[in-house]
């Protein structure tokens, strides 16, 4: 909610930065008004107060609009974040007072920089004409078109980190395969036809293998167990270790890999007590000569009885948390646990096959419903803030660069018609339109390539510190900066080109002939 906010604030100050540049910009066929005004006695206070109540029912009037926007997009955005908020929210005393109180902020915001600055205006000037230089170049309407484009690029670097973070993390190798994965939970419900249930899903075709346990990588079932390396308990020797209890099959059937040592074997009674450990645990024992190692555990606090567990193999590190976080030690301990059944599936028909699962289930557990979920849809649950992140910056940067577009258009259209008559007299004179084009291109490439770098440091530190929050994360490549202003320049000179072109096309005499 914070980035979204701050977003959508960035993309409210670009359009009031428009609103000052294309206002600065018309007020040069509004100088003279002033002028004559100020000349017949008018107050300066009387001048602000009309520029600002201008800005202001422009703004009344765009919140209007925003309010109805909100109305009808208030379906998508529920479906977007799973709200379910109503229509009747805008009506809340509350939310009524900031919407006004942000109408009138907004609308002061954006007027009070051409109210001051028009209204001191000096009448003799003005009438005598000396004033129309001021309006071609100003610093700070550059420095607005600067800004908004910085602020237009951070966007589009942001939206572009988050989707390749995205893909990075649908593709990285987590170390086990979650395709096709069915997870059929509440397994405990069936007690002792559980196994029954099992063996009737094995005979069919289009399942592969079963594991039954509720400890699984894309749940949240857990057991943080401490572990001993030596009996006497020294503490200094103990590690925080996840515990997990899975039968013999559990291995195969997520298509781990055991790199060394062996799996479970049930027809070995010593396997009782005997853990297979991942990679991260084995580097804590010093990653070499682990198998048959012991870990002690309290089996009874009061007694201090302790359990012995022989290493007799490492599985290779998979992910079991979110990629934001490193894998962390983890135990295999082989031991019956009835809270889901996880069934790899091989069929081109699901569908059909999910229907034959469920037929077996209603005939083990009648009245009870089968409760499932599919491993590779957890797993993306797992993301879907940052999924919808992506999403939403993608439409953030889509609409701050429309917007600074569009002030871009506004201020190459008045460019272009302050310099109409220079534009004729080169035209004259033998100027190419092509000539004329870059002539009024030139400028407004510079603030971009200005923006451009500005935005890249900004952007790399901001998205910096939000990859920070995955251990697992992708680099900061150039290329992702560079696309980003190709991007930029290439839409901004599409913008101001129009407007060149058709300034460069027009007949001079019809500049030249007239005052």
């Amino acid at each position: 909610m914070y980035v979204f906010s701050a977003i959508a604030l960035f993309i409210l100050v670009i359009a009031c930065i428009n609103f000052m540049n294309l206002a600065t910009a018309r007020m040069s066929g509004r100088a003279k008004e002033v002028g004559l005004r100020k000349s017949i006695g008018a107050l300066r206070s009387s001048l602000i107060l009309q520029f600002l109540s201008e800005s202001l029912l422009t703004v009344v009037f765009s919140m209007t609009l925003a309010v109805g926007l909100v109305l009808l997009t208030l379906p998508v955005f529920n479906q977007l974040t799973d709200k379910q908020i109503q229509a009747e929210f805008l009506t809340r005393p509350m939310v009524v007072f900031l919407l006004i109180a942000l109408t009138f902020l907004v609308g002061l915001l954006a007027g009070a920089y051409p109210a001051f600055y028009f209204s001191a205006f000096q009448p003799v000037k003005v009438l005598k004409g000396t004033l129309g230089n001021t309006f071609k170049k100003s610093l700070f309407r550059n420095g607005l078109v600067i800004f908004q484009f910085t602020a237009s690029m951070v966007l589009i670097v942001g939206t572009i980190v988050i989707y390749r973070q995205m893909d990075y993390i649908r593709k990285k190798d987590i170390g086990y395969n979650r395709e096709q994965m069915l997870i059929v939970n509440n397994t405990d419900q069936l007690g002792t036809r559980a196994e029954s249930f099992k063996n009737e899903l094995l005979a069919m075709a289009g399942v592969k293998n079963i594991t039954v346990t509720g400890f699984l990588p894309t749940n949240y079932y857990r057991s943080n167990s401490s572990f001993f390396t030596t009996p006497d308990l020294d503490t200094k020797e103990a590690i925080s270790i996840q515990l997990w209890e899975v039968d013999e099959n559990y291995i195969p059937t997520m298509n781990m890999k055991i790199t060394e040592g062996r799996n479970f074997d049930k027809t070995m009674g010593t396997d009782s007590l005997a853990i297979i450990i991942n990679e991260a645990a084995a580097r804590f024992l010093g990653g070499k000569e682990v198998l048959d190692k012991l870990f002690y555990t309290v089996e009874d606090e009061e007694t201090r009885t302790l359990r012995a567990l022989k290493v007799i193999g490492v599985v290779k590190d998979f992910n079991f948390s979110s990629l934001r976080e490193e894998v962390k030690p983890l135990a295999l301990l082989y031991k019956n646990h009835n809270g889901a059944m996880t069934i790899r599936l091989q069929s081109s028909n699901l569908p059909t096959l999910m229907e034959q699962i469920k037929d077996r289930w209603d005939a083990q557990s009648p009245g009870q419903p089968l409760e499932y979920s599919f491993m590779d849809d957890d797993f993306n649950a797992f993301y879907k803030g940052e999924e919808k992140i992506a999403y939403i910056f993608t439409v953030f940067a889509s609409l701050a660069l429309f917007i600074g577009c569009m002030g871009l258009f506004g201020l190459a259209t008045f460019t272009a018609e302050q310099r109409t008559k220079e534009i004729g007299i080169r035209k004259v004179l033998g100027a190419s339109a092509t000539a004329i084009v870059t002539l009024l291109s030139k400028d407004f490439l510079k603030l971009v390539l200005i923006a451009l770098l500005i935005a890249g440091p900004l952007a790399y530190y901001f998205m910096s510190r939000w990859l920070q929050d995955f251990a697992y994360r992708i680099n900061i490549e150039w290329w992702m900066f560079a696309a980003a202003g190709l991007t930029t320049v290439a839409i901004a000179l599409l913008t101001v080109s129009w407007q060149a072109i058709k300034a460069a096309v027009a007949n001079p005499v019809k500049a030249l002939r007239s005052e």
